[in-house]
């Protein structure tokens, strides 16, 4: 079968606009349903991050009330135990794109704090997008596309429709007034057309090869989107 490659940050905080650390890193459903997803399907999964850092998990997406109850998050945990992956990540700059049938991007705030800014990591979703090649990003992994286009100040992704997380939801989840900035404003700055669904509901947008989708509610059904296409 194929290999999907996951975009991951490297980053365990997330500078605020006070200066403040506030601890992050990816967030825990945002890898393991799309991961469950698509090694069932028999795919095998590659994690690649900036500097091959191996990703921190963020410790408040692994608390019961945020998964549905203790159930849920012995199920994740045992996921991310699992998951060799995640302990031997290579890194972005010496990725072959060759290798693999497709991109998938995680969220969790750690986004914001790398990938926004990494060129790498943007040059390769911009050769992702040009080989046709499917691309899934999630949540705050929409980050990820402000690093597009960083050459020449315009992103092969302008125009595009998606969706990520919103104002509404960064403002529910007690961050936006502390936020250096907000990800749905920067994606509409960058030209993209952000499509808001209802807050923490599963909302998934697909333009072209670009799938994406708004909060964690909506990582699993991305992934069985993307899942038709990869071949």
């Amino acid at each position: 079968m194929s290999k999907i490659l996951f975009l991951m940050s490297a980053a365990d905080h997330w500078t605020l606009a006070d200066g403040t650390k506030h601890p992050t890193g990816y967030w825990a459903e945002e890898f393991t349903s799309p991961y469950e997803v698509f090694t069932a399907a028999g795919h095998e999964v590659v994690v690649a991050t900036p500097g091959a850092v191996a990703p921190t998990v963020d410790e408040s997406s692994l608390a019961e009330d945020a998964n549905g109850g203790p159930e849920a998050v012995r199920r994740i945990r045992q996921v991310l135990d699992a998951a060799e992956p995640l302990r031997h990540p290579r890194a972005v700059a010496r990725v072959d794109l060759g290798e693999f049938a497709a991109v998938f991007v995680p969220g969790g705030h750690g986004p914001m704090e790398d990938l926004a800014v990494d060129a790498e990591s943007g040059r390769l979703l911009e050769d992702a997008l040009a080989a046709g090649m499917p691309v899934g990003v999630v949540c705050h992994g929409p980050a990820a596309l402000l690093a597009t286009g960083m050459g020449d100040g315009g992103s092969p992704f302008a125009g595009y429709r998606v969706t990520a997380f919103s104002n509404a939801e960064e403002a529910q989840a007690g961050l936006a007034d502390r936020a250096p900035w907000l990800l749905q404003d920067r994606l509409v700055g960058m030209g993209l057309d952000y499509r808001e669904g209802a807050p923490w509901e599963a909302h998934v947008e697909v333009d072209r090869t670009l799938y994406t989708g708004q909060n964690p509610a909506s990582a699993r059904p991305l992934a069985e989107k993307m899942l038709a296409t990869v071949q």
